[in-house]
């Protein structure tokens, strides 16, 4: 599965999360495929939401979200976002711009809890560069 998502706003979500560790590319990459995974499954259960309410379009009130954010506030490119969404619900649905952008939000929050633990982690490795290790051991102990 190739990754949608560009791995330099995964880097600087990390690296707002990390303080003063690096961030090697492998853990951006890691956290972006992560990302693209966690994505596409929340758009298969809001399909399911919108398909029980007899609707062909995914909403922002279909991944949960009320309040919408405004776009400019996000990290994550929405563009990308839409392609993840995309990646295994069928052709037929449309995704509206709010549900992109809420989706985005759930995104970011999502790579922000991981990279803030993955930070945590490489510290107490005692090492001064997040790696993709610690975002798999994220996920190994968390999920």
């Amino acid at each position: 599965m190739s990754v949608e998502l560009p791995f330099a706003p995964v880097d600087a979500i990390i690296r707002r999360n990390a303080g003063e560790l690096r961030v090697s590319a492998d853990a951006a990459e890691e956290l972006a495929r992560r990302i693209q995974s966690h994505g596409a499954e929340l758009a298969i259960d809001a399909a399911e939401r919108a398909t029980d309410d007899g609707r062909k379009t995914l909403m922002a009130s279909d991944f949960g979200v009320e309040q919408v954010i405004p776009r400019e506030e996000l990290s994550l490119p929405v563009a990308p976002i839409d392609r993840i969404a995309r990646l295994r619900i069928n052709d037929r649905y449309r995704i509206g711009v709010d549900a992109r952008i809420a989706l985005a939000d759930i995104l970011e929050d999502y790579a922000d809890n991981v990279a803030s633990a993955a930070a945590t982690l490489a510290r107490h490795a005692d090492r001064r560069t997040v790696q993709a290790e610690d975002i798999e051991t994220y996920f190994a102990l968390f999920e």
